[in-house]
Order: C-alpha cells, then structure tokens, then sequence
C-alpha cells in the first residue's frame, strides 16, 4: 500500500514526500508542474506528471500503486490571484478536489488529508480563532476551500473514507535542501530576504491602515517542518482509530505583522530591508491567529521550530546556500 502525494513537487508537497519517504513509506508523486519543480522531488519515486481533475489517470495511478491514503496539496493558493481569476480557482480548489474524492472513493481509498486554509474564517471576530468559529472566507481562495472541505466531509460521511481538513495558517521556513520558491513570489518572509539581499528591489508592503497596532497585517507564521509533522500524526491516528479528525488548525497562537517580520528579517541577516507601501491588497483579512489547541489534543503535536526568528534564520540559510533558488 502507498501513499499518493498530490502538489508533491511543490514547497509543502516535496517537504511531505521526503519526510514519508524517511519513515518508511510508499509514496506516489501526481503533479502537473505548473508551479511545482521535479528537481524537489526525492530520487527514483514514482512520479507522474498530470492533473487531478483527470479521474482516468488517477484512478491507474491509484490502482497501480495500491493507493490507501491521499494527502492532497495540489491547489491554487495565491489570494488577490483568486480575486482576479476567481474560475480558475474553483475549477482547481473545489471541481478539481471533488473530482480526485470521487476518484479515491471508487478505487477504495480509507483515507484522505485535504491541505486547507486559514482563509475559510474571513475576518473572525475572535482571535485567537478555534476551529468552531463559523467560516466567512472574503476570497475565492478561502471559499473555494471551504467547498472543497465540505465536499470531502459529505463524501466521507456518505461513503466511510476518513479524511482530515488541516487549516493551515502562514506557513515559512527551509530545511537544508527545500525551501519557499514561487514563481512569481507571493510569501512575506521570502519577499523580504529577497529585498534584503544587495541590490534587489525593495519590498512592497500592501496596507498600512489595517486596525491593528502598527496599521498592518497580522499573521500566524508556522514552520513548514512542523506542519509536516502534523500531517504525520494525522495520518497515524487516522490509520489507528479508523476515524475521521474534521478541521484542525495549525498555527502558533503567535501573530506577528508586517513590521515585526521586516524588523525580524534584519535581525537575522544584519542587513536592511528596504521597502515602499502601498494600498491594500483585495480579499487580505486583517488578523489570523489559530487557536491550535485541537491539534495537541486530538494529534499530540506543538510546533517544535516556529518562532519567528528561526524560520526566518532556516529560510535565510536556504536562501544563501541556493541564491537563485530551484532555478
């Protein structure tokens, strides 16, 4: 039996892949490379590129490597990107997802961990925010994940698959040979280690006038190593009890805004961050803050690596050790 990674070429993918494949896994690689880079993946898996939406190709795939658990990244993830193509992100976040449950379900899959958002809660109005809250995402993004969540809670409910929802607040940070390399980049953290390095541009901040301390955005920031372990545990205790977990947060409990990460940035690297501001962008919430107590109860798991200061440091150490990313 195996495992099926889907986005598995990406940041949070790959990270998943080699950590699976460390603990004595059988794994499975569908990714159709449109951000995903093949060089992330770990040698001699088997990897195929395609889409989720081609229930045909998944369904060998599944069938081929005896497929008993999906862990499912693949996903638009870009916020105004989802204001200005809101299409393309249901076609991918919530038909594309429905599409690949389907599939699971008729090759009897048991088990299924579905990569969601912080952005299903809109703007909460509580912080820090437990999983109850009721979802109002203000973005396609967020609601073409909040679909796509409900989907796969139907789907279980209606055929016994297990599945999981982890709600992932901002995730940052490297491990020795992956770190965060989108094309175009989107992240805070790595925008302001690229400002930072001589010569780049400056960062452009968008929104200083948010209702919060110093007018920007506040967020909670997790290091991908974490979130990863979490994603274990999920899979674990899913394979032992037979049961579903339904949301789960993962964060810190920790905010950080816009200024306090530049101000971190130039701690670490001992070098400024230039940078110029600009409006807000549309469909940003203000403040997310997980409330990340379901996730040690039900898992067992904490975030081990996730101050500020040492998934900054982690991505920096990436960032200098591969200037020019996965080019």
């Amino acid at each position: 039996m195996s495992v099926l990674i889907t986005g598995g070429a990406g940041y949070i993918g790959s990270h998943m892949a080699h950590h699976l494949l460390g603990a004595g896994e059988d794994i499975v690689v569908l990714d159709n490379l449109s951000t995903g880079v093949e060089r992330n993946l770990p040698r001699n898996i088997p990897f195929v590129r395609g889409d989720i939406a081609d229930p045909a190709l998944v369904s060998d795939l599944m069938r081929t490597h005896k497929v008993d658990s999906v862990i499912h990244f693949a996903g638009s993830v870009v916020v105004p990107e989802s204001v200005e193509k809101p299409l393309d992100y249901y076609a991918n976040n919530t038909s594309g997802a429905r599409t690949l449950i389907e599939t699971a379900i008729r090759q009897g899959v048991a088990n299924f961990i579905f990569s969601s958002t912080a952005a299903v809660y809109g703007n909460p109005p509580v912080s820090p925010i437990a999983e109850d809250t009721p979802p109002r995402p203000i973005n396609p993004y967020g609601a073409s994940k909040l679909a796509a969540e409900r989907i796969a809670g139907s789907f279980a409910d209606a055929y016994g698959v297990r599945r999981a929802a982890l709600r992932y607040f901002n995730v940052a940070g490297a491990t020795a040979e992956r770190g965060e390399d989108h094309r175009p980049e989107t992240h805070l953290i790595p925008r302001a280690l690229a400002a930072a390095l001589d010569g780049a541009e400056p960062l452009t901040v968008y929104g200083t006038d948010f209702p919060t301390a110093d007018g920007t955005a506040i967020r909670d920031y997790v290091h991908v190593a974490d979130l990863i372990d979490a994603h274990l545990l999920a899979l674990d205790r899913m394979r032992q009890t037979g049961e579903s977990l339904g949301p789960i947060n993962l964060g810190t409990r920790a905010g950080a805004s816009v200024r306090e990460v530049l101000a971190a940035v130039e701690r670490v690297t001992g070098k400024p961050v230039p940078a110029v501001y600009a409006g807000r962008r549309p469909g940003d919430p203000a403040i997310l803050i997980a409330d990340a107590t379901r996730a040690s109860e039900i898992l067992g798991w904490s975030p081990r690596r996730s101050s500020l200061d040492e998934m900054i440091a982690s991505a920096w150490a990436w960032r200098t050790r591969f200037p020019h990313g996965h080019a």
